[in-house]
């Protein structure tokens, strides 16, 4: 068969139409069929429609026959006023003929009648359908019968109630019905009547193109071969007046007969079906009708129109079998479900079908609904819907193709909106002629501009021959002409290679499948002037270019005035070839007649062309001169001497020679990282020193703390060693000196390929950032310095190419060099990370994010009799000091200086960052480091290197009690830890800080002394206390207490005026009158020191069992009297008291509660037990949550899991945890520390903990959730990791947009970005890096 033949012998794939919105109206089937069409029978609702229409018949006969000469209508319509007499004609005579108001109205006096029957007989209303309202409901006849309507006798009866039931008020009553029954008639008529109005414009809009605009068929005279508007449906009966046709309409066998024609609504929506119920599209006359299709009408799915539907997929087989694609005819009015539905056939058939489209939406975002529901591979675009030379190569760039300079995309890579691929045409076949629109002489520079898109081409037959008008599909009978290769000029029935401009089209062609070919898909267009556009299509790998002029010709040049003097060009690079030159030019063999038999085009234009020719053969170039941009940038000045309109030139452009070797010695390295770089790779060589080593190697030398130089430390750590974050002028500093700070910045240009973005300007305006990065890292010692070396080397080739490709080389080599340093970095990590999924790796790379070691030392010196220990020679001293990783708090507040270290923070994101991700002589370090500081029995919160520490918090002991516990266990001999030596800084509680080694001790021995501090009690005043150390607390603050109850066994301590938890803020505004009283003491025993407390006590318990610990309990002086306490009679007093202290019970009558009347939350666990202000021991708070996961043996699963359940309703937000009940008259969950006014709970930030969602507590929601679900049944436990996967799913896509790599310290209500949070926090990282360890 000839599409076989064609594919076989000419490579050619053969497309067809495929039409589903409508069929010819002739077709056999659609006359057996008619249900498959909407008709007045299945579709009475277009009744109106179909008069109206049969009424504009007759007026056409009547015109025709010049009933209406005598009204200044005529049958040759021709001038304004004959427009004018259509107007009134339609007015005056066919509107009042008809009555279409009718069919929208109700008989007044049968609906009164009817209506007086009802109030006799003593009806009521039926309130369930009237719900006691007022309002008289008309209900619009489904059938449209004239004076159909009917009135809901329901409302009617509940809208006019008469005042008694005598005949007068029955009377009156059925009055006032009648007036507003005429009021709602007239209401109707005047909406009809504007339809009629439309209707009347419509009409004249169709005459005005079809018989009076210059760009239209101008089709004479009316007549019913071409009458006064195109049928809107099929009437296939003979002749008959309009009296006739209107008695039909009680007929349902002739009426189905009766079919709406096809067509399309300007503007309209194009997921609406104009045809159904609630569109007044055909009564309105704004269907651009297609006189000769039936609209088919599919329903909901094949049970409404079986028929029609196993018919159509039938059509579909077939096509489908036969043809390698299709084009869906009127996409945009095929229903969706029909098509999505029949293409699934096509593709059962054919899997790899190509299927294009045409759309008339008026809109992208439409046009990709009907791309993603079709899978539609192209759509129709058309050069001709170009007004100007401007818009038509803003096309090209539009439809197709990266910008030149495009960075190198990854293989994955994050999903952004795009348009759909395009074919795109130079003209469609339901467009006007472009000869007509525009001039002859511009086909062939409008179908070069075509060809240089980067997508499908396509064009339609008769444009290449110059055919000077459109060619109908419906009404053209003629046939094309044959090809012959010696076909003279003036033929009418033949063309060949020098008909129309068909020598410069086959050469356009074969560029462009030349320039898919060879991978040219970078595009730039150049305006060149009002008439001139350039385009360039690059590739990216052989950094070749073609760059085509064209210089169009929208205007005629025999009556416009085109300018003589043709700019010159810049075209960077070499100029290799001229590909082709060609111009359109006149010949004398006669002009244009239009030919009876033929399809044919203009004979007196023919192309001028020359293909392949060195630069100095042109005859359109009159010279051209080489200049220099820059180190490696030629570029070659082209004059023009006969760039004619209507003439094309095309150039092969390649870089300059050494550029070119230097992009290949650049793709050379990169290879090593990435297939995508071998061709057109050169081997170096001569390579420097710098690169002779993979960078692999280099960065397999690397320690942890040296990748978080590499990758990251923020502004505040980068000036402790006298530097700083890149700056962009006039735009924004860089999150980070490292590649991260890059990274962030590029991931966003780099999908987009927004080389406009400030970063590429910078980089191609100087070598600013480029030496930055590698300075960086050279001007440091050891592996850093090797790094920092292979990346200047690799810099120095891209200072050699051209500017423009500079953002895509540095990109390339940023990848590389950070792909290759996250490589290097998991391999230093747990198997847990290694085998890990990517969102538990960018976790852990907060580990490197946050542990690194500055200018000076963070934390007290260690043993030195502890093995491990990294050592340095001191930048400032030149000294060899110790120089142990330290851990951040958060970024960028808590980075550097006194203010890097927290011990609660360090603590809480211990486990998670270093214990977890296999840091272990680093945690170990950390911990003994800390240990060395104890004092008072409590570790420091702000640790100020251990001279400047404040001992100000009680729970970061515990903390640090839990890390040595979670060390011990998940280090492999971890509990060798407690035999580490440990050098004291404050052996005694008032003495001096003590030198490096005078005195040192086991760690257990220092574990027990707080233990027994604790069992002892603790009180002292704060060092230096006032506002040296701070300045906003009040006196009776610095007064620190902690003890152990004697009573229940809790850890409790603190008062009102002081906060010892990690809820600390202190209020600071005098205005507020807040300052100097704490927000959240939380004082008494706070839940999550009770349950650490328990989980260290119950610990140390069993390693004593073991003979791992060398005591069992501490002595304590009560009340005059040394007394022993074993630490498993603390463990076992802590289990007996907690539920009964904490829970706050549904039961009214609990005898363990002993302050009912405070409780406004029940089935929950107190936030603390003994507050000075006892309404706070029962304020919801998330920190019961972190007991459940350190001591879940104090809580009973049933309770746990109803506390549990409230906290995930009240407490839990997209990222984290409310900090107090939304319920809770204090709550607001907006933090604003800037703010300073007279509200005492919100001035400066007093809020900080009092609704604001911390991330923190959310990873210890969320394994409590998961601890207590395995004990409540499969399917609570499935339900609970379907929770647990939707939460952390936020975090995943957080950390993946956040331009810090991390998780923020908070943020406000429901989730909203609070600007005083930290951009990335450790205890945020590490609380979630736990969920999925524990997972």
């Amino acid at each position: 068969m000839l599409v076989e033949k064609l594919r076989k012998e000419w490579s050619m794939l053969s497309i067809t139409d495929v039409v589903y919105n409508h069929t010819a109206a002739n077709s056999k089937w659609i006359r057996e069929h008619p249900e498959c069409g909407y008709n007045l029978v299945n579709s009475p609702h277009l009744r109106p429609a179909w008069v109206l229409d049969r009424a504009l018949w007759h007026l056409t006969t009547r015109i025709a026959e010049g009933r209406y000469k005598a009204k200044g209508l005529p049958a040759d319509i021709t001038s304004q006023s004959h427009l004018n007499a259509i107007r009134t004609v339609m007015h005056q005579d066919l509107f009042p003929e008809i009555k279409l108001w009718e069919f929208y109205q109700v008989k007044v006096e049968s609906a009164v009648e009817q209506f007086r029957i009802l109030l006799k007989n003593g009806s009521k209303p039926d309130r369930s359908k009237t719900g006691g309202k007022h309002g008289l409901k008309i209900t619009q006849d489904l059938l449209y019968r004239r004076y159909g309507n009917t009135v809901d006798m329901d409302s009617a009866l509940e809208t006019f109630v008469p005042h008694s039931s005598s005949p007068q008020h029955i009377e009156e009553c059925c009055d006032w019905l009648r007036q507003k029954l005429n009021e709602l008639n007239a209401e109707h008529l005047q909406v009809v009547q504007q339809h009629q109005e439309q209707a009347v414009n419509c009409v004249l809009g169709n005459v005005t193109y079809e018989r009076l605009a210059d760009h239209g068929p101008k089709l004479g005279p009316v007549t019913k071969e071409n009458p006064l508007v195109t049928r809107y449906f099929t009437f296939p009966y003979q002749d008959m007046t309009l009296e006739q046709e209107m008695e039909l309409l009680n007929q349902p066998d002739k009426m189905c007969h009766c079919l709406a024609h096809n067509g399309w609504v300007m503007g309209d929506d194009p997921l609406r079906n104009f045809a159904e119920p609630g569109s007044n599209v055909y009564l309105r006359r704004e269907l651009i009708c297609w006189g000769d299709s039936v609209k088919l009408r599919y329903g909901n799915g094949p049970e409404d129109c079986p028929y029609l539907w196993a018919h159509m997929q039938k059509y579909t087989e077939i096509t489908a079998k036969y043809f390698h694609g299709v084009r869906l005819d009127n996409c945009h009015s095929t229903p969706l479900h029909v098509a999505e539905f029949m293409l699934d056939v096509a593709r059962t058939v054919c899997p790899n079908l190509y299927v294009v489209a045409e759309l008339f939406t008026g809109s992208e975002e439409l046009d990709n609904v009907f791309v993603t529901k079709l899978g539609i591979t192209s759509l129709i675009r058309e050069a001709m819907s170009a007004g100007d030379c401007h818009e038509e190569g803003r096309l090209v760039y539009r439809y197709g193709g990266e910008p030149v300079g495009a960075f190198v995309q990854p293989s994955l890579r994050p999903l952004i909106p795009s348009i759909a691929h395009a074919m795109f045409l130079d003209v469609t076949h339901d467009n006007e002629c472009p000869i007509q629109l525009r001039s002859a002489l511009d086909s062939l520079p409008s179908s070069a501009v075509v060809s240089m898109a980067c997508c499908a081409t396509g064009s339609t037959r008769g444009y290449d021959e110059l055919v000077p008008h459109q060619i109908s599909v419906v009404k053209e009978e003629r046939f094309y002409p044959k090809w012959n290769a010696t076909a003279p000029a003036s033929s009418a029935s033949e063309v060949g290679p020098h008909s129309g401009i068909i020598a410069g089209k086959l050469a356009l062609n074969k560029l462009h499948q030349e320039l898919a070919a060879q991978g040219f898909i970078q595009v730039y267009v150049d305006q060149v002037d009002a008439d001139i556009v350039a385009i360039t299509r690059h590739c990216p790998v052989t950094h070749q270019s073609v760059v085509a002029v064209c210089r169009t010709a929208f205007k005629d040049p025999k009556v416009h005035q085109y300018d003589a003097n043709v700019p010159p060009m810049f075209i960077p690079g070499k100029i290799e070839e001229v590909i082709l030159e060609a111009r359109t030019v006149e010949r004398n063999v006669g002009i244009y007649r239009k030919d009876d038999d033929y399809i044919n085009g203009m004979p007196e234009y023919t192309v001028e062309i020359k293909e392949h020719i060195a630069l100095q053969d042109s005859k359109v170039v009159k010279q051209a001169g080489v200049t220099s941009k820059g180190r490696s940038e030629f570029v070659q000045e082209i004059s023009f001497q006969k760039l004619t309109p209507g003439s094309v030139i095309a150039f092969r452009v390649s870089l300059d020679p050494k550029a070119q070797k230097v992009v290949g010695v650049l793709r050379y390295y990169l290879s090593q990282f990435s297939p995508k770089y071998k061709r057109g790779s050169v081997a170096d060589e001569n390579p420097p020193e710098a690169l002779r080593k993979p960078l692999s190697q280099l960065m397999s030398k690397l320690t942890l703390a040296d990748m978080n130089v590499l990758l990251f430390r923020c502004g505040s750590e980068e000036q402790e060693d006298g530097g700083g974050c890149y700056s962009v002028p006039g735009w924004e500093t860089f999150k980070y000196a490292g590649l991260q700070g890059l990274m962030s910045v590029f991931a966003d240009v780099r999908p987009n390929n927004d080389l406009g973005h400030p970063v590429c300007a910078n980089l191609r305006q100087g070598d600013w950032l480029i030496d930055f990065v590698s300075n960086r890292l050279t001007s440091r010692e050891g592996p850093l310095a090797l790094v920092g070396q292979w990346l200047g080397a690799m810099f120095d080739y891209v200072k050699h190419i051209p500017r423009y490709l500079i953002p895509c080389y540095f990109d390339a080599i940023l990848v590389s060099t950070y792909t290759t340093a996250l490589d290097a970095a998991y391999k230093q990590m747990s198997s847990f990370v290694q085998n890990g999924s990517s969102f538990v790796r960018h976790l852990a790379l907060g580990s490197v994010q946050m542990c690194g070691v500055g200018r000076f030392p963070a934390l007290p010196l260690l043993s030195v009799n502890l093995e491990n220990v990294p050592y340095r020679v001191s930048p400032i001293t030149g000294q060899k000091e110790q120089c142990c990783v330290s851990l951040a708090a958060g970024l960028p507040h808590f980075s550097s200086g006194i203010f890097r270290c927290w011990g609660r923070d360090t603590f809480i994101a211990l486990r998670g960052l270093m214990l977890l991700t296999g840091r272990h002589t680093e945690a170990r370090n950390i911990i003994l480091a800390f240990a060395g500081t104890l004092r008072h029995g409590l570790i420091p919160n702000l640790l100020g290197e251990g001279r400047c520490a404040r001992y100000n918090c009680r729970d970061a002991v515990w903390w640090w009690l839990q890390c040595i516990q979670d060390y011990a266990t998940h280090v492999p001999q971890g509990h060798e830890i407690l035999n580490c030596p440990v050098t004291r800084m404050y052996p005694t509680d008032d003495c001096e800080p003590c030198k490096p080694g005078e005195v040192e001790q086991p760690l257990y021995d220092v574990i027990q002394e707080a233990l027994q501090c604790h069992l002892q009690g603790i009180s002292f005043r704060e060092r230096n206390a006032g506002p040296k150390i701070d300045m906003n607390m009040r006196d009776e603050g610095f007064s620190v207490t902690a003890k152990v109850d004697p009573a229940t066994g809790f850890v409790t301590g603190g008062n009102r005026f002081n906060c010892g938890t990690w809820m600390d803020k202190m209020g600071e505004s005098e205005r507020a009158r807040n300052k100097g009283m704490p927000a959240t003491p939380r004082d008494g025993a706070a839940v999550e020191i009770v349950g650490l407390s328990k989980s260290a006590v119950r610990w140390v318990v069993g390693l004593h069992a073991k003979g791992l610990y060398p005591y069992d309990g501490a002595k304590v002086q009560r009340e005059g009297k040394e007394e022993f306490v074993t630490y498993s009679q603390w463990n076992q007093q802590l289990q007996q008291s907690f539920e009964a202290a904490f829970w706050v019970s549904d039961d009214p009558n609990n005898p363990h509660e002993k302050s009912p009347e405070l409780v406004h939350k029940k089935g929950i666990y107190k936030d603390s037990y003994g507050a000075s202000s006892p309404w706070c021991d029962y304020q919801l708070r998330p920190n019961f949550t972190i007991s459940m996961v350190v001591a879940p043996e104090l809580f009973t699963v049933d309770r746990a899991w109803k506390a549990l359940e409230v906290a995930e309703k009240k407490l839990l937000g997209p990222l984290g945890m409310k900090t107090l009940d939304p319920d809770d008259m204090v709550y607001c969950g907006v933090y604003d520390n800037a703010l300073d006014n007279d509200n005492y709970n919100l001035a400066k930030g007093f809020n900080y903990h009092q609704g604001p969602e911390w991330l923190w507590p959310v990873g210890y929601f969320l394994r409590a959730k998961l601890y207590f679900a395995t004990k409540m049944g499969q399917e609570t436990y499935a339900q609970t990791v379907n929770l647990v996967k939707n939460v952390l799913s936020r975090h995943y896509t957080h950390l993946e947009r956040s331009p810090w790599k991390g998780l923020p310290e908070l943020t406000n209500e429901n989730g909203q970005y609070c600007s005083f949070s930290c951009e990335t926090q450790a205890w945020s990282l590490a609380s979630v890096l736990e969920v999925l360890h524990d997972f």
